[in-house]
């Protein structure tokens, strides 16, 4: 401010001895008069040039200025860089936010307080067909058209979720999302949405299963409880004994094969992945398969006049197929389990063919082809479920309990082996496995043959 009352009056002085040298007093009146309005507008030219720069805040742009305004100008510099350093620093924090929120697994909607769509990421999106663009700042009603969304919204209690069906969904592929309402500042609400299917699906195979083996051990339990009551109240001879005696094992029989398969795959869903530091044979394997088919064989047919017609693959065959790394025992349980499923299928006079196929890409193919009653298509996605049963009461009959096929399907997964079901109804099936080359080595020469 000293300087500025300094430069006025330097200026005053110089026009007023200006004046004084033309004019005498009178003259130098004038001159500091004049002097002190060029003063005033060159005052008012400088700030009118901050005022100018202020207007655009182009920080490239800054006046090169002396005095109080270059101070003022310079300063204005600095507390908008500062600013600008603040907003770029504030925007970077946003965008990271944005991007934590793009992704995360659940879908994100933020509204502002009148429900319209202010940002979603790209789940959100794929949930509700949103397009971001062309979306953006729709009211959330008129995009979420679903009837328990709208009631949900209009009732205003956000407490809980709601369970809407996915835009996607099908009745083969049913998708459920869960939404809920959060508000927060200023009456705005952010949307969350997180696809439960899974969940729900999980949560109906548990209430199955529990059902199921409920239903499969009540009934060998009430035949059981049903004999000991007769062999408690009545006087039986010793044949009829014997006959009620037999049939309580057979249904304490059954009862111990769910029990050990439920085992079994509670064992295989618990254990690590077998390695590839055990080998056996494939000639090994298929010879006990063989062994245990025909047996099972000779004992559901021993009523029928025609058995049934095995073929295993031939010596040379089983030779050359080498070895195959993983679990012996587990192996053994998945290809007698396919290979038992299609003799206990298979009517006296089939037919049953496996076979072992190297594959030009290192891969190896196990198939099992019957001529049973053979499996129609909307049951051969589900059949390695859990207590699946195409037919109840012949597997039943077979001494099946419901669970083979689940316990093939988690041994071939342990394996990175892939299972394929071919079948037509009344001419029959064919079981494949694709076990991978890793798993697989060729047979060892022996010496001798060099």
């Amino acid at each position: 401010m000293f300087s500025r009352s300094a430069y006025f009056l330097f200026f005053q002085l110089i026009g007023g001895a200006i004046g004084w040298w033309q004019e005498g007093v009178w003259g130098a009146l004038v001159g500091a008069g004049f002097a002190a309005w060029g003063w005033f507008a060159l005052d008012l030219w400088r700030g009118s040039r901050v005022l100018r720069w202020l207007r655009t805040g182009d920080l490239s742009a800054v006046p090169q200025l002396r005095g109080m305004w270059g101070e003022a100008a310079d300063r204005a510099r600095r507390l908008l860089r500062l600013a600008q350093a603040q907003v770029e620093k504030n925007q970077a924090r946003l965008q990271e936010i944005l991007a934590a929120l793009q992704a995360t697994p659940n879908g994100v909607v933020l509204l502002d307080a009148q429900g319209r769509i202010e940002w979603c990421n790209q789940i959100a999106a794929g949930h509700f067909g949103f397009d971001v663009q062309r979306d953006l700042m729709q009211f959330i009603g008129n995009l979420v058209r679903d009837p328990e969304f709208s009631a949900y919204w209009a009732a205003h209690d956000f407490s809980h979720d709601v369970i809407l069906q996915g835009r996607d969904s099908t009745p083969a592929h049913p998708v459920r999302l869960s939404v809920q309402l959060f508000p927060y500042a200023d009456g705005r609400m952010l949307l969350l949405a997180r696809d439960v299917t899974a969940l729900e699906q999980a949560d109906a195979m548990r209430r199955d299963f529990v059902a199921n083996v409920s239903h499969e051990m009540r009934t060998p339990l009430t035949v059981l409880s049903g004999f000991v009551e007769t062999l408690q109240t009545l006087p039986l001879n010793a044949q009829e004994r014997a006959r009620y005696l037999s049939m309580m094992a057979q249904q304490a029989t059954r009862m111990q094969h769910v029990v050990e398969d439920l085992l079994t795959l509670s064992r295989l869903e618990g254990s690590p992945f077998p390695g590839l530091g055990e080998w056996t044979p494939v000639k090994t394997l298929l010879r006990r398969c063989e062994e245990e088919a025909r047996a099972l064989s000779s004992l559901l047919t021993r009523h029928q006049q025609r058995p049934h017609t095995l073929q295993f693959p031939p010596a040379d065959v089983l030779q050359q197929a080498g070895e195959i790394a993983g679990s012996q025992s587990e192996l053994q349980s998945a290809l007698s389990n396919l290979i038992s499923n299609a003799v206990r299928y298979t009517p006296g006079g089939g037919s049953i063919t496996v076979e072992w196929q190297p594959q030009a890409d290192g891969t190896a193919v196990f198939s099992v082809r019957d001529t049973g009653v053979g499996i129609a298509p909307e049951h051969i996605p589900r059949i390695t479920e859990r207590f699946y049963r195409v037919d109840r009461s012949r597997s039943r009959e077979t001494g099946g309990t419901g669970l083979g096929l689940a316990i093939v399907k988690h041994v071939l997964q342990r394996h990175g082996a892939a299972l394929r079901i071919t079948s037509t109804v009344g001419k029959g099936s064919t079981f494949s496995v694709i076990f991978p080359a890793i798993r697989l080595r060729s047979a060892e020469v022996p010496e001798h043959s060099l």
